[in-house]
């Protein structure tokens, strides 16, 4: 649909473009990003025959850009500029409407039933039917932003080309335009965009080209653009790159050059040991990865619960009967890790171990009674047990890569398991030596401060640190929650 050859140009006798050659396909959403002056306005403007290039060429539908007439190439390419404005008081409707310019034929151009059905569907698709009748002064920039888009669809083009559409649109009509953009190009139409947002560009784009100095650094799918190396050496600045939680597009956060943080050190001090919870709540937020019922997944997190339950706690609407107690507790929800168990809090144990650089407090709570061998295959599901579950915490007094988050919680999982090897623990259905309970929750917990722990494995000090401190507590709180029990 559209090739660029060896692109060179700019403005004057400066050269802004830097011989820069890449080919967009037919229902391609192509993004163009660069730090200011790199030259994305220049390219775009080449691109859509406004600038004339000093060398190179830009092939449309095969054909060079410059062997069409204005007009005629009008209605092939349409462009949104980055900053459009109007002299003339028109509404809304009428500078929509001139977007049909290309199309109208003859001295005494009439307007046609064609001419009212693309400007309907323009307005209707970008949101601005409801103040046709409006004169464009009286709109704010983001619904300006929105007509002149209508404008551009009104004529009906093959390529459609944006300076930074979502300039002056608040998140929502970002999201709007750009939904309506990637359905457009999958009806066919050719989208070519400068984007700032990257991740906006990463998460809608086909491909990307990033640009610096006028040349093409990286060009290709967004898993290749986003790459942290390539965005801090055309931008100067820290990111980190992190996977979209719903799509498998790549997302960048910046990383605040922030002062240095003094260490903190998580230990039994925080523990606040009640009837019927346990909790630690730190001076600071912790970077979590948990299996709670109450904040599972990736957070930073202000509050940690370990609730107890009765032992015939069955409730199909357990996550909402948790939030509530959670919150009437005063804790809030969107910074807590809560879990629950039929374990007494009395019978709780914690370890704190230190390896080297790096020191580990975990806590656990942990009763056998639903006790399972994960390899053995089920025969059913008994109607009534005996309560049991195992609830770990693991606080790391260091800070951690995400591969060691993933390799903290393997290892507690392996610590957890010889703990209750070593007290014969069997799955009652299989005879077995069990692997865990049926109902069993685990958490690491960072304080992202102090010396940098790589890796969490078996043989390293963090991992050692969790081996050991976990086993301990496990243990503990397993022979604490039989005695009770044998007590009865």
């Amino acid at each position: 649909m559209l090739q660029v050859n060896e692109l060179l140009g700019g403005y004057g006798s400066g050269l802004i473009v830097r011989g820069v050659s890449f080919s967009v396909k037919q229902g391609e959403l192509f993004g163009i990003l660069g730090p200011n002056g790199s030259g994305k306005t220049t390219l775009l403007n080449m691109i859509s025959g406004l600038t004339k290039p000093s060398g190179g060429t830009v092939l449309v539908k095969e054909k060079p850009i410059q062997a069409y007439l204005p007009k005629e190439l009008a209605r092939v390419i349409a462009v949104l500029p980055q900053m459009t404005s109007s002299q003339f008081a028109y509404t809304v409707k009428e500078t929509v409407s001139l977007g049909r310019y290309a199309h109208q034929k003859g001295f005494f151009k009439s307007w046609t039933a064609e001419d009212e059905r693309a400007v309907q569907e323009a307005m209707n698709q970008t949101g601005t039917a409801g103040f046709a009748e409006k004169p464009l002064s009286a709109l704010s920039g983001g619904e300006r932003q929105r007509v002149f888009l209508a404008q551009a669809l009104a004529q009906e083009p093959e390529i459609l080309l944006l300076d930074e559409p979502t300039n002056h649109l608040d998140l929502s009509y970002q999201k709007e335009l750009l939904d309506l953009l990637k359905k457009m190009a999958a009806d066919g139409l050719t989208v070519i965009s400068i984007f700032h947002d990257l991740n906006l560009a990463s998460l809608y784009c086909d491909r990307l080209l990033l640009m610096n100095k006028g040349k093409i650094h990286t060009l290709g799918q967004p898993a290749d653009i986003m790459v942290e190396e390539h965005i801090h050496n055309v931008y100067h600045t820290n990111v980190q790159k992190q996977p979209h939680p719903e799509v498998p597009k790549p997302q960048m956060s910046l990383l605040p050059e922030w002062p240095v943080q003094p260490d903190i050190e998580i230990d039994e001090t925080f523990i606040e040991q009640h009837s019927d919870y346990l909790a630690i709540r730190p001076p600071v937020p912790l970077k979590a990865l948990s299996s709670g019922v109450i904040g599972a997944g990736w957070g930073w997190r202000s509050a940690f619960v370990n609730r107890h339950v009765d032992q015939n706690y069955q409730l199909d609407n357990f996550e909402e009967e948790a939030a509530a107690y959670f919150s009437n507790k005063g804790f809030d929800l969107q910074e807590t890790v809560g879990m629950m168990t039929a374990v007494k809090m009395e019978d709780a144990a914690w370890r704190k171990e230190t390896q080297e650089s790096v020191s580990v407090l975990a806590v656990a709570t942990a009763g056998a009674g639903n006790a399972v061998d994960v390899t053995r295959p089920r025969t059913s599901w008994k109607e009534k047990q005996t309560p049991g579950t195992i609830n770990i915490w693991v606080f790391a007094n260091g800070k951690l890569s995400e591969e060691a988050f993933v390799q903290g919680l393997m290892t507690a999982t392996e610590a957890k398991v010889k703990a209750l090897a070593d007290a014969g623990i069997t799955d009652r259905e299989t005879g077995t030596i069990a692997t865990g309970t049926s109902t069993d929750s685990t958490l690491v917990a960072a304080t992202q401060r102090g010396a940098y722990q790589q890796f969490a494995g078996s043989v390293t000090p963090l991992g050692i640190a969790i081996g050991r401190a976990v086993y301990e507590a496990v243990a503990e709180s397993l022979q604490k929650t039989a005695r009770r029990r044998a007590s009865l």
